[in-house]
């Protein structure tokens, strides 16, 4: 600026004259000049402070002036927080200074730097127009117009660019530029076409001007134009925004319907990677892709759109849905459709995407899916164009559907069901009944084989379903229908090798020998095991086996038995070593002593964990007695009762050991068992005997004496069974067996009131317990239980461990449910005992993270097979679990996958969210959606983790970026689920999205 020349010249002519000076070298004239030079130097700390110095000395008026400019100049440059401050002090006090006009554009360029326009503004303004010409006069023309327009100030900046537009200087292109873009945002578009036009002849404006020159074109809706003046200019070299020009040019073309050049460059703009495309203009691209078939692309701009909750979102949505099936994406389309039928923006697409969404389920084997959408488009578009359509449809989907009760009830409702409709009633009843035969619903599930039956259309699943009603009977515990039910399926007469009949041979079995009709169980089990002798499946052949080898034992058929036992010992049947006792105690009926022996032996060596152990003890040292070797049978009860002291056998191996004992003239050690039954199990079936005993024992040894006082206690708790106290404590007992509970509860605690040293007591205190235990007060329940375990009788005892173990288990007490349930399993007498057992501890190891031993107790539980309906889903489950917990995770894997494969049941369900759940923990995202559409559809009956299972793949989606796939799942669960917690669980991930 020529003010700063002339400053600096006058400056310079004073330190020339100056110099001339003798006195110049100790003059404030000196001490200024250095502190220019500092100033000159950009020294700008160092020379503030010597200007401050200098205002302490006597200096002309126009050196103090100066050094307040310097100091105030020197504190800008040197980022002083101070230095704005001084210079509009300085600007203030000496507003006729011409130094002022430099402070006013120094300051000015300050703010202008620092983006403050108004500021600048401010500055610029207050430099006076004499002392600007040319070049300089163009600059703060330009940038004051430059801070009007930044600030939106459009006239204002107008005006000042048409001034510096009449100098020549280097800011023409730039006052040209800024200046068309300033009509341009006031709508004056053919003035803006102007200076953009003169702008561009500028190198510098050369590659702007173009984006520019099309937007108005496109704001003018000069679709030609812009088409005709784009496409040449996007070669240029040097073209800024060339993507957003490649925009323009795609909206243009869209508008113009030529989809394909539209596509085109909507690609080239999202390629470009510089700007983001507007809902609009995104849904625009979308539906350029569509029509020239380009679907991958189009559902990526679609999906982004149809997250809106708006007429867009909406048609988004739909054209989205169409994308997917054109690329066999049948569940991102059924998503897609869903979510435009939910919106109610537009009508018409609302009943297209119904009626679409209902056809993929469909296709893609989601029959309930469609059965719900179709049922509610008949309801709601009767009369609409797809109508007949839809009732064919729903023909198809009613037959495949897995939401049996939906579809049972659907059908019901049509009054005239054509033969393809009976047979989808027949086959979605008998599902159903599976159903609830599975969860324990037996009134209910015989209720559906009965509906299964009502049109018999295939012949094969009416003999199932005759075959289930006998099991269904039979699992309800009422034999005599459960035996009508299986002659009933004979009585069809199926094909001899028919599974349902085959497997009628071994409930049919089981009904006749509970009931005690032998010969009739005999010939069932017969044809059970003939049957499936040679067979690959031998599903229960073994347990037949023996119950065949039973039959024939309680006929007295003893060579039949004796070949069917040793028929499974020979085929290395898992029920062994019950075959070599009942060899045995065969052997022992037919007098052949040594050979009884030896098969008990190998029981006793061969078997330590056998449930037939004690039993083989007790009845070999039984063989003992009755071949009079009484050293060796008194040993015999001597190891059953050191080794086994809750065995139920207790009370018999001390009245054999008395017996033998008596027998060798051992009266003391007589009298010593016989006083172990009187006292520790006084309500065993022997007490009479042991009295008896005692009695004769104590008089041979001259002890008579000690009689009266186990007499006197015999009479007190065991009064004679016609007495008043039997009497009530039968009809307790009768209360209970008839599940009259609470009058039961009441009959046994006025019981022990009444007689409270009765042998009964524990007894009754075990059926108070049991009896609390089946009206779900578990607390009172384990209250009983802890004191029916006190008595010294062994099979209440272990009774009452089993249930303690249970109950514990229930309270999370996992310790002491483990503590009784491992003395429960070393007492068992029955497979279910053995199992319920084997489960608890299995669970409770698994609670308390002692895996490896949760494994072991469930690989044990798989090994008995089914022993109920849900023991090896159950215990696959926990084993999976406990393998994924010790880092065994492709073991883990393994184990879950058998899980969900074989067994549809809610453990099924289970494995299958866990496996999806790992995937996705392992960033596998695709895969774990992948497994959930494979393989979740059988699950559906169970809501919560079907529900888990389309949680987990929203969230799977989120990961891949599908935003709008998650979103219109969880839409999906929150409409559809059952089960208000994976509602909740959806509407708060849902919020997050949203």
């Amino acid at each position: 600026m020529k003010i700063k020349l002339i400053v600096f010249f006058v400056v310079v002519f004073h330190l020339k004259t100056s110099a001339q000076s003798t006195l110049y070298q100790n003059s404030p004239e000196k001490q200024f000049d250095d502190a220019l030079e500092l100033y000159q130097k950009d020294q700008f700390s160092a020379s503030k402070i010597e200007f401050t110095r200098l205002l302490a000395l006597s200096l002309p008026e126009s050196r103090r002036v100066a050094s307040e400019y310097y100091i105030a100049s020197s504190a800008l440059k040197s980022d002083n927080p101070d230095g704005p401050t001084l210079l509009e002090k300085f600007i203030v006090d000496h507003p006729k200074e011409t130094l002022m006009n430099v402070a006013a554009e120094e300051l000015g360029d300050f703010y202008f730097l620092s983006r403050n326009y108004p500021k600048a503004i401010e500055n610029y303004r207050r430099i006076n127009d004499d002392f600007l010409y040319g070049e300089d006069k163009a600059k703060i023309l330009f940038k004051t117009g430059y801070a009007f327009f930044m600030v939106k100030n459009y006239s204002e900046s107008i005006n000042y660019f048409e001034g510096a537009k009449r100098f020549r200087s280097d800011y023409l292109a730039d006052a040209y530029y800024y200046a068309g873009y300033a009509y341009m945002m006031q709508q004056q578009h053919e003035k803006a076409i102007r200076d953009f036009k003169e702008a561009e002849k500028a190198q510098s404006y050369a590659g702007k001007v173009p984006y520019m020159l099309a937007s108005i074109y496109y704001r003018q809706r000069q679709y030609d134009e812009l088409i005709a003046y784009a496409p040449g200019i996007l070669s240029r070299q040097g073209l800024e925004r060339k993507e957003g020009i490649q925009l323009l040019l795609a909206e243009a073309y869209f508008e113009k319907r030529n989809y394909e050049q539209a596509a085109i460059n909507y690609a080239a703009f999202t390629a470009a990677n510089k700007g983001r495309l507007t809902r609009e203009q995104q849904y625009k691209a979308g539906v350029a892709h569509f029509h020239v078939g380009r679907y991958t692309e189009a559902s990526n701009y679609f999906k982004e759109v149809a997250i809106g909750n708006d007429r867009l979102g909406q048609v988004s949505s739909y054209y989205l849905g169409h994308s997917y099936v054109k690329l066999n994406n049948s569940q991102f389309a059924s998503n897609s459709f869903s979510a435009a039928y939910k919106a109610d923006h537009d009508p018409a697409i609302k009943e297209e995407a119904l009626f679409n969404y209902a056809k993929v389920n469909l296709e893609r084997g989601s029959f309930q899916d469609a059965v719900n959408a179709l049922d509610t488009y008949l309801d709601v578009y009767r009369n609409g164009p797809r109508a007949r359509e839809a009732e064919s449809l729903l023909s198809d989907a009613l037959i495949n559907t897995n939401n049996y009760l939906r579809a049972i009830e659907h059908m019901d409702r049509m009054p005239n069901k054509s033969d393809r409709i009976k047979a989808a009633y027949q086959k979605v009843a008998f599902y159903q009944a599976m159903v609830y035969f599975r969860d324990g619903k037996y009134g209910s599930a015989l209720q559906m084989l009965n509906k299964s039956q009502t049109y018999p259309i295939d012949r094969n699943l009416a003999v199932q379903s005759q075959f289930w009603k006998g099991e269904t009977h039979a699992a309800n515990g009422n034999m005599d229908e459960a035996i009508k039910a299986y002659e009933g399926l004979i009585a069809m007469r199926p094909n001899a090798q028919d599974p349902s009949l085959i497997k009628t041979h071994y409930g049919l079995g089981y009904a006749y020998f509970n009931a005690q009709r032998y010969p009739q169980a005999e010939a069932q089990f017969k044809a059970y095991t003939d049957k499936l002798r040679n067979s690959r499946d031998r599903e229960n052949y073994n347990d037949a086996l023996v119950r065949l080898g039973d039959t024939y034992y309680v006929q007295k058929k003893f060579r039949e038995a004796l070949d069917t036992f040793n028929r499974a010992i020979r085929e290395n049947s898992p029920y062994t070593d019950y075959a070599y006792f009942r060899v045995g105690v065969i052997h022992n009926f037919e007098n052949r002593n040594i050979e009884a022996i030896d098969q008990l032996n190998r029981v006793i060596s061969g078997f330590p964990n056998s449930r037939y152990y004690e039993d083989a003890l007790f009845q070999r040292a039984q063989i003992f007695m009755e071949m009079t070797r009484y050293q060796e049978a008194r040993q015999g009860f001597t190891d059953l009762i050191n080794n086994r002291a809750n065995s139920p056998f207790i009370p018999f191996a001390l009245e054999g050991r008395a017996v033998a004992n008596y027998s060798m003239r051992d009266y003391d050690g007589a009298i010593r068992d016989y006083k172990a039954i009187l006292d520790g199990h006084p309500n065993a079936p022997n007490v009479e005997s042991a009295l008896v005993g005692l009695q004769e024992s104590l008089t041979l040894q001259g002890r008579a004496g000690e009689f009266s006082s186990y007499l006197a206690n015999y009479k007190r708790s065991n009064p004679g069974s016609a007495s008043l106290q039997g009497l009530e404590f039968e009809t307790a007992k009768n209360l209970f067996f008839n599940r009259s509970y609470s009058e039961a509860i009441r009959a046994f605690e006025n019981f022990i009131r009444s007689y409270p040293n009765a042998s009964q007591v524990p007894e009754a205190q075990f059926f108070i317990g049991d009896s609390y235990f089946r009206l779900g007060d578990k607390n009172k329940a384990l209250e009983y239980f802890y004191l029916a375990e006190k008595t010294p009788e062994a099979s209440l005892k272990n009774r009452s461990i089993q249930r303690i173990g249970t109950l514990e288990f229930d309270r999370g007490n996992y310790a002491e449910a483990i503590r009784f349930l491992t003395i429960g399993l070393q007492h068992v007498r029955t497979k279910i005992e053995e199992y319920e057992a084997l489960s608890g501890l299995m669970e409770a190891h698994y609670r308390v993270k002692q895996y490896e031993l949760a494994v072991e107790y469930a690989d044990r539980v798989v090994g008995m097979g089914d022993i109920t309906i849900d023991a090896t889903p159950k215990a696959l489950l926990v084993k999976g679990k406990s393998l994924k917990e010790m880092s065994r995770t492709n073991e883990a894997r393994a184990v879950l996958k058998e899980l969900y494969s074989d067994f549809k049941t809610v453990q099924g369900a289970e494995g299958l969210y866990l496996t999806a759940l790992w995937l996705n923990e392992d960033q596998q995202f695709a895969r774990s959606n992948e497994l959930i559409f494979d393989e979740s559809q059988p699950f559906g009956v169970y809501d919560f983790w079907y529900g888990k299972q389309f949680i987990l793949l929203a969230r799977n989606y989120l990961k891949l970026n599908e935003t709008f796939q998650a979103k219109a799942t969880l839409e999906s669960i929150v409409g559809n689920s059952t089960n208000e917690q994976v509602k909740e669980e959806a509407r708060q991930l849902l919020r997050t999205i949203n």
